[in-house]
This record gives C-alpha cells, structure tokens and sequence, in this order.
C-alpha cells in the first residue's frame, strides 16, 4: 500500500514502507472530532480546540504528500505551513489569548496585535521546517517530537485529552521506526510538527516551546549557515556498522563527528539533548509548590 524507500543506514540498503505518518493524521483527526462531538473538550466563545487542531493537522500531513509525492523545494516548503496559522490567528483572536511571552531572565515581552500576524505565523513556520529539517536516522523523526508533545502535555493538563490519543499512536509509530521497519515520511514530520506548534499556540505554552525546540532551531541554523556560507550540506557516512563525519554542519554530524556511533546510538545521543531542554523547559513553566 506505501511507498517503499531505502534505508541509508542499513546493510544493503533495504527497502521500507514510507509515508506511513498518514496513519497518524487520519487518526488523530478522527479521535479531535470525536473528543470534540462528545463535547469533553469546552468551547469557548463559539471557537473549538480539537477542531482547530485537527484542520492545522490535516492541512500539515496534505502539505507532507505532497512533498513525498512531488519533492517540493524548501522556497516553497518554508512557507507553505503559514497556510495552517490561519485557524490558529481566529482562534486566538476570537479566544482572546494572550498576546505577550514571559521569558526567563528577559521577562515578559507584549506583542499586541503582533501577535496574531506575525509571532503565530512564525511558530508555525519555524517549529514545523526544523523539526522536518532533524531527521535522516531511524527514530530522530518520531522520538524526539514525542519528547517535546509530552513536555507539553505535562504543563497542560486542561488540553490533556487533546493529545493522548494521538501520543499514543505516535510512539507505536516511533516504536516501529526505531527498529527500522517504518519511515513516517514527510507527511508525519510535517503533521507532527504543525502538531506541536498548533498545541503550544492553544495551550498558550508559547516560552516552554521555545525552550524545548532550541535543539532543533541550532540544528537549522547549522544547516543553513553552512549551505549558505559554504554551499555544502551536511552528510554522514556509514561504513556498513557505524555512522560518522569530518564536518560539523548539522546535530547529526555534530554528534558523530570523528566519534563513529551505531544509528541508535546516535538517536539516543541527540533524544536525550532534547529531553535535556524539553525538561529545562518543564522545571521552569511548572509552579513551583507543585515541585516541592
């Protein structure tokens, strides 16, 4: 039924089902409308969560097909999820969320109107290009975003309902994707990652996102820098065991750089730097007598 693409990191490059993130948008559209027909989930002033999401979910995973399908060039992948903002912008304003971000050791910064055009628009974008940018070994797609999704959820217990179901499928996904016999292909990052930033824009976790994806926006920035700069682009190479680099241009090779790792070790390595500033992200936004 999928799609079947090589695995780079395997002897003799096996083929394996691609594209299977579809599963993950099918579903967790299914369950945000049903969450919301039970009526669990409260609207408020007219305006649904779990069907906001689902739209922003549906129109990532389209998005994701299409680059599957047609290999869309990253002019055009950069701002395409400015798309999925729109739901997010009239429930914000309709919601009447808030418009300003407290950051530690900054403070709290009012954005105003600005809100609404500019900064959702750029969570969007930025959180579902680098979370579509980490990938390339079996699992960095699937476990990290799991990471991040249940920072979230920890510091959002009202919006709980939102994404456990689809969590739970998603780990399924990354469990089958660890051991290499699925790609969630760009459907699933793309969803995933328009799934983060459509969460953390509800559940106004706007600071604990920031912090948690600052791995993925060094990763980015690498990336960029480097192709602009010098117009080479990050690659590891595998010698049938290991994986390693001469270069330092993205997380990846950064990691594995003249230090060969197996690819789980290597997942291992970059999931627990996220897990490290997911955490980071938690310790600060949590009150502090519940730590106590």
């Amino acid at each position: 039924m999928f799609p079947k693409a090589p695995d780079q990191h395997k002897i003799g490059k096996p083929l394996v089902p691609n594209g299977l993130g579809v599963i993950y948008v099918l579903f967790t559209t299914i369950y945000l409308f049903l969450i919301y027909f039970s009526g669990i989930s409260p609207i408020s002033n007219g305006v649904s969560a779990p069907l906001t999401l689902a739209v922003c979910i549906l129109f990532g995973g389209f998005m994701g097909l299409l680059d599957d399908w047609m290999d869309l060039k990253w002019r055009y992948k950069a701002f395409m999820p400015l798309i999925a903002a729109l739901p997010l912008i009239y429930l914000a304003r309709v919601d009447v969320l808030r418009t300003a971000m407290s950051l530690p050791l900054i403070g709290t910064i009012q954005f105003g109107n600005w809100y609404y055009f500019l900064i959702i628009p750029l969570i969007v974008m930025i959180v579902t290009n680098t979370i579509n940018m980490l990938g390339g070994l079996n699992g960095l797609e699937t476990v990290c975003p799991a990471i991040v999704i249940m920072g979230l959820m920890v510091l959002s217990q009202s919006y709980l309902i939102l994404m456990l179901g689809p969590l739970l499928l998603w780990l399924a996904l990354a469990a089958l994707n660890v051991q290499g016999k699925i790609f969630v292909g760009n459907t699933g990052s793309f969803a995933i990652g328009i799934t983060i930033a459509a969460f953390a824009i509800i559940t106004d976790l706007k600071a604990s996102l920031l912090i948690s994806i600052l791995p993925y926006i060094f990763n980015s920035s690498l990336i960029l820098l480097t192709i602009f700069l010098t117009k080479k682009r990050a690659r590891a190479s595998f010698d049938g065991k290991k994986i390693v680099s001469d270069h330092r241009r993205s997380l990846v090779t950064l990691v594995t750089y003249h230090r060969p790792l197996t690819e789980r070790q290597a997942v291992f390595a970059i999931s627990l730097i996220v897990a490290i500033f997911v955490s980071v992200a938690v310790l600060v936004d949590l009150p502090w007598p519940f730590l106590i």
